[in-house]
């Protein structure tokens, strides 16, 4: 239980003051007003409530563990970040948000700690969430810092405003320099955690796929999405035969710790706020670098 006593005539917003009074989050401070977890002068308050000198806030912590989130401590690799949005190299590895019993170790729990402003219109594990890429795909994913920021963002993901090239090796010498795949992707019916190419309750998932480099038994490949489903690249790339190398889930030999070979290379998006058109660039990893220049 934590209690503070107001000592100015600030009139901010109430959970806007316990922000800038603790080292909680925004979206942290809404969780806790929305579970009761927070009484003004013994009374349960509303967030837009404004405090005043004298005003007793409490606050008693006791958040169901599926609920609550904890700030971590985990390096970001940040590539760009001001007031609206924040974009994360990501390392192969990382989860991007709790789910499945897992609240802890992940994309949001660092987010949490680095800043206090994160949009608070999605689902209560995802703030800041706006798009997402699997936990052993490495690479770019933008963050919303506040919640105009993110339907904005939103929007833009949703009619494909938002460019973004994936660089991937995959199994197997693809002749083809450039290919279209459109193959509609659904739940596989035999494993819930896969996705398959299917007529059945799918959803339609267009991939464009250019050439980049072959090697013996490899190629080097780009990848744009037009679509965004659920582990669209990995599942159209083992439907024309050449899965991502070191695939845990899409290929049947066995995989390192690393995880897939698939990188978030390239993003272009307006600036939700001043509409400036941003692009950016980030190299592979360095496992993904080495495996590549042994190849060689």
């Amino acid at each position: 239980m934590q209690k503070f006593v107001v000592d100015s005539e600030s009139k901010q917003r109430l959970d806007k003051y316990l922000t800038s009074q603790t080292n909680y989050s925004r979206s942290y401070i809404l969780k806790l007003l929305n579970n009761n977890c927070i009484f003004v002068n013994d009374k349960l308050p509303k967030a837009s409530m404004p405090v005043k000198n004298g005003d007793v806030i409490t606050l008693v912590k006791e958040l169901n563990e599926e609920i609550l989130l904890e700030p971590e401590k985990i390096d970001l690799d940040i590539v760009f970040e001001n007031e609206n949005v924040i974009l994360v190299n990501k390392p192969s590895g990382l989860v991007v948000h709790p789910g499945n019993g897992n609240k802890n170790h992940t994309l949001v729990n660092a987010l949490l700690y680095h800043t206090k402003f994160l949009s608070d219109c999605n689902e209560l594990e995802r703030p800041g969430i706006v798009h997402r890429i699997d936990k052993d795909t490495s690479g770019l994913i933008l963050i919303a810092k506040n919640n105009k920021a993110h339907a904005i963002l939103a929007d833009d993901f949703k009619n494909k405003r938002v460019k973004r090239k994936y660089i991937a090796l995959v199994k197997g010498v693809i002749e083809n320099n450039n290919i279209i795949i459109d193959a509609p992707i659904g739940r596989d019916g035999s494993n819930r955690k896969k996705m398959t190419v299917t007529d059945k309750n799918a959803k339609k998932a267009i991939t464009h796929v250019h050439v980049l480099k072959r090697y013996c038994s490899y190629t080097l490949v780009e990848c744009e999405l037009e679509t965004g489903r659920t582990h669209q690249i990995r599942v159209h790339l083992a439907y024309i035969g050449h899965p991502v190398y070191n695939d845990p889930v899409y290929q049947k030999e066995s995989t390192t710790s690393f995880g897939q070979f698939l990188h978030s290379s390239e993003i272009t998006f307006q600036e939700p706020i001043t509409k400036e058109t941003l692009h950016f660039k980030v190299p592979l990893p360095k496992e993904f670098q080495e495996f590549l220049n042994n190849l060689d």
